[in-house]
């Protein structure tokens, strides 16, 4: 076959650590430093680049592990192309300057070494059984997301409200909370089984992808299968 025909599909020039290779493959160009990608997104990858999992220390892991919330992290590091997708959902490049922004866990492909992670609560969501985190973003840098079909940007200067799961992202002003509303489309949130609303106030913005997320089946960390105890939640990594 002529490798004409195949020149569409030809490796982009790289514009700085991240550029897109197409709307949903991501090129990240390591110079000899690093950046945080999801675990398990790697697609493919040339020159000397090496993995390790990062789990965020040991305050953030059992934030992830009790709640069923959180993110895994892979640390690519060295010197060559790194190749980022997750089931072809469509990726944005997000350019932070000592700012500060919350995002979706599920929602988050990739960031540079100079921008700092936590899971936090939402706030209100204490009364929840089940509560409800996200991942804190902090720095400089810039920020690889994902979103289950083409997203869209609201303001919050106005109350605004969303599914859990289909806000993506929002910045750091933004002020949230838990509203339960059965007049109402029921909203059911990360698999909780409680109805419930986020709610968006501030000077800011929140973006809303057109999907409720990945669902993801109930199970449970008792002693079924002879596991349990922290032994089962490590096992979950």
């Amino acid at each position: 076959m002529s490798e004409t025909n195949l020149e569409q599909f030809r490796e982009v020039t790289p514009e700085g650590t991240f550029t897109l290779q197409n709307s949903a493959m991501l090129k990240v160009r390591l110079e000899g430093g690093q950046i945080q990608a999801k675990l398990g997104s790697m697609v493919a990858y040339q020159g000397d680049v090496r993995f390790e999992y990062q789990s965020g220390g040991l305050g953030r892991f059992f934030k992830k592990a009790l709640t069923g919330e959180g993110v895994k992290l892979m640390v690519a590091a060295g010197t060559g192309d790194l190749f980022l997708a997750q089931d072809k959902r469509k990726i944005m490049i997000l350019d932070l300057e000592n700012e500060r922004m919350t995002v979706n866990g599920d929602n988050i492909l990739a960031f540079d070494e100079g921008i700092d992670w936590d899971i936090h609560r939402v706030e209100g969501a204490g009364r929840l059984s089940s509560g409800l985190f996200n991942v804190v973003l902090q720095g400089t840098g810039r920020v690889a997301l994902t979103s289950d079909g083409e997203p869209v940007l609201l303001d919050t200067s106005k109350p605004t409200f969303a599914d859990p799961d289909s806000a993506i992202a929002w910045s750091g002003d933004v002020h949230t909370g838990i509203r339960s509303d059965v007049s109402f489309k029921t909203f059911t949130g990360r698999g909780s089984g409680e109805s419930f609303q986020m709610s968006f106030e501030g000077p800011g913005w929140v973006l809303i992808q057109p999907s409720e997320g990945t669902f993801v089946p109930p199970h449970s960390h008792g002693g079924e299968g002879g596991g349990g105890g922290l032994g089962s939640l490590l096992g979950d990594d």
